[in-house]
């Protein structure tokens, strides 16, 4: 059985690394994806958004960061300008990038806080913010353990 997939925005690993509780949303999808129970997708522009973040807000915190991508992240290549055009107008312009890089990675889920700024033209991908996803996955586990469809 193939993992879910989930794409994660600088602003879900940024909130589950700066985190002072481990029971934050955000925290929670970086550790099921430490544990590999969920494949935890993000890409180069992600992580060069972090560490560009990281240094000015929380600079003792960067090897916490890169800690936390190295563990269960595979950060996949930036896109090739061409690559954006058939999406155009389904995210703001900066996050294009991100929501095309879910959607050729295969993710289901792209998690962000910044919901608003992406509009798929596919209901190939959810955008959801981490506590939602959270709540959604227990949910379909609580199903999955009563035997409920």
């Amino acid at each position: 059985m193939n993992k879910l997939a989930v794409f994660l925005d600088a602003d879900v690993i940024f909130a589950g690394t700066a985190a002072p509780t481990e029971h934050s949303a955000s925290n929670i999808v970086l550790e099921l994806g430490e544990v590999r129970l969920i494949d935890c997708i993000t890409s180069v522009q992600v992580v060069t958004e972090l560490e560009r973040n990281f240094e000015k807000k929380l600079p003792g915190k960067l090897p916490e960061l890169r800690l936390v991508i190295s563990r269960s992240h595979p950060v996949v290549s930036d896109l090739k300008p061409e690559e954006l055009v058939p999406y155009k107008g389904q995210a703001d312009s900066t996050d294009l990038p991100i929501l095309v890089s879910a959607l050729k990675y295969g993710c289901r889920f792209l998690l962000t806080f910044n919901t608003r700024h992406y509009k798929p033209a596919t209901e190939a991908i959810s955008i959801q913010r981490p506590g939602e996803f959270v709540r959604s996955l227990r949910i379909f586990l609580a199903h999955m353990a009563t035997g409920r469809d």
